[in-house]
């Protein structure tokens, strides 16, 4: 499917007015049955697309809740190979699209194209990585565009608009719109100008656009998903899941859907 899933999935919730709601959470924290018994709940509970983090070592671009669910990850001893076969086993009972959040690093060390045949084998569906700079795309997209896969970009407050407009040129899947100048993690309050920047990226892309990085709460996915396509949520599904607070997720889910579409 790869690709052609996470469309579909835009184009359903299009069609029923709704917004698109993605939680991250992170390969092999508590345990890889945990990972398949949390990808089967999100599923079910309506979820639009998954994002599974792949532990690093030095993940750059991730605040302290998912350094910290990184770190457990991988003092679990969970490998890639471990986490391609936890997705293998339950790709057949759910529908929701994969995408994986990844640095290069790990890529390249696994392999370019045996990475890209576990991606296949695993219903992966899309990658998200947030140290390939866009000029050197071509490191993986001789492998991705042939087995379908999206490369799913990152702009931000920081980016140009001329170079937003070239990111989505040539973007696949969604855009992913950060929406803080720093790392993910929780956060009460969002700078005055990020609405328009929001705003900007939308008139810049026909593609769906996600915002996230420091949306933790109802009122912060209301009011995202006002002018984006849906949003992202990542720590704060993180501390959810280690508190056993399934109402709290819930909560972040229904709340994308309460929000009408443009």
């Amino acid at each position: 499917m790869g690709a052609e899933r996470i469309e579909g999935v835009f184009q359903k919730l299009k069609a029923a007015g709704e917004k698109a709601f993605v939680p991250y959470i992170m390969a092999g924290d508590g345990g890889l049955e945990k990972l398949k018994e949390t990808i089967l709940f999100l599923d079910q509970e309506g979820a639009s697309v998954l994002e599974i983090g792949i532990p690093f070592s030095d993940p750059v671009a991730d605040g302290p809740t998912i350094q910290r669910a990184g770190k457990r990850a991988l003092d679990n001893g969970t490998t890639l190979s471990d986490i391609f076969q936890a997705l293998i086993e339950v790709r057949p009972h759910v529908s929701v699209p994969f995408v994986l959040m990844t640095y290069l690093n790990p890529i390249l060390s696994f392999g370019r194209e045996r990475f890209i045949e576990k991606c296949v084998q695993a219903g992966v569906d899309g990658l998200i990585i947030p140290d390939l700079p866009f000029e050197h795309n071509d490191v993986l997209s001789p492998v991705l565009k042939p087995a379908n896969i999206a490369l799913i970009p990152l702009v931000t407050l920081t980016s140009p608009i001329e170079r937003i407009r070239k990111i989505a040129s040539e973007a696949s899947g969604f855009l992913y719109a950060v929406t803080v100048t720093g790392v993910t993690g929780v956060r009460r309050e969002f700078q005055e100008s990020l609405f328009t920047y929001l705003e900007q990226v939308k008139s810049v892309t026909t593609l769906p656009v996600l915002a996230g990085f420091g949306i933790s709460t109802p009122e912060h996915v209301k009011e995202m998903a006002k002018i984006c396509d849906g949003v992202v949520v990542g720590s704060r599904i993180i501390d959810l899941l280690e508190e056993g607070n399934k109402e709290g997720i819930r909560d972040l889910i229904q709340a994308a859907r309460t929000v009408a579409a443009k």
